[in-house]
């Protein structure tokens, strides 16, 4: 999205998704270990976890004023050290450019809808990307125990107590985008919790679906992204290793049209 913002000369202001978090690592550390006691379940995916409150007025502050702020959440050593801090921490606020024409937000909860919050109605384009949900737990096990401290046995429950969060937060999202890049293993991933690597893009295909859109080609997507295949009326199917080439595809037309008012949106069904 960052690259097609480039392409097309724009100015463009980001935000990400873990900004939003409530709490740094140890804390949500503590917050884990309060609800295992209170035998209750608390994830990165839910409420508890999470400020759909703030994220929700952030974007329309961005589409009142054009204006915002961000923070960064530091995931590893390499993303902390130039901040001088610690890995599960947040940067300070900063506020967002000046002048710019769009704004991308990379995270979780861009299209969630709670009985306070309804951060979907505020995006003007929802995409989602995302695998099938066995390939989702073989990524979160192979990231997860490659690094010191985390067991197969912890990654696997930390699986289970995310899982309600997850159902009722995350999947419902992707009946309200706009488009859907779901990546489907064509190797057997029927058992996550004992793959021993994640399937190449090579050994998948992307499945776009198109929810409302306006004036999309299929006809020129299917000559340029070769051996794709159209599977239902609102459906293209791409082998794996075009993932790149379609976004840009795709996505590029529909962002010079957003930034020059043109409507892209027919309806949501």
């Amino acid at each position: 999205m960052v690259r097609n913002s480039c392409q097309l000369k724009l100015s463009a202001a980001t935000i990400e998704g873990d900004s939003f978090h409530r709490y740094t690592r140890p804390e949500m550390d503590v917050a884990i270990r309060k609800a295992k006691e209170q035998s209750r379940h608390i994830s990165y995916f839910g409420p508890e976890s999470n400020d759909f409150g703030l994220l929700e007025q952030s974007l329309i502050e961005y589409g009142e004023k054009g204006t915002g702020k961000r923070r960064r959440y530091l995931h590893t050593y390499d993303e902390a050290v130039p901040y001088n801090l610690q890995p599960g921490t947040f940067t300070p606020w900063e506020a967002l450019p000046k002048n710019t024409n769009i704004l991308f937000y990379e995270g979780l909860h861009g299209g969630v809808v709670t009985s306070k919050y309804n951060v979907a109605k505020h995006v003007d384009l929802l995409v989602g990307v995302v695998p099938i949900v066995n390939l989702e737990w073989i990524q979160k096990l192979i990231r997860d125990t490659s690094e010191p401290g985390h067991s197969r046995e912890a990654v696997m429950d930390s699986v289970i107590r995310s899982m309600g969060d997850y159902i009722k937060y995350i999947t419902p999202q992707f009946s309200r985008t706009h488009i859907n890049f779901q990546r489907v293993p064509t190797v057997d991933t029927s058992n996550p919790f004992a793959a021993k690597a994640i399937p190449s893009p090579d050994e998948s295909f992307i499945v776009i679906r198109f929810n409302g859109l306006t004036q999309i080609d299929f006809s020129y997507l299917l000559s340029m992204l070769h051996n794709s295949f159209i599977s239902s009326m609102n459906t293209l199917v791409v082998p794996g290793g075009k993932l790149g080439l379609a976004l840009e595809l795709i996505m590029t037309p529909l962002v010079k049209k957003l930034v020059t008012n043109k409507k892209i949106i027919h309806k949501i069904s």
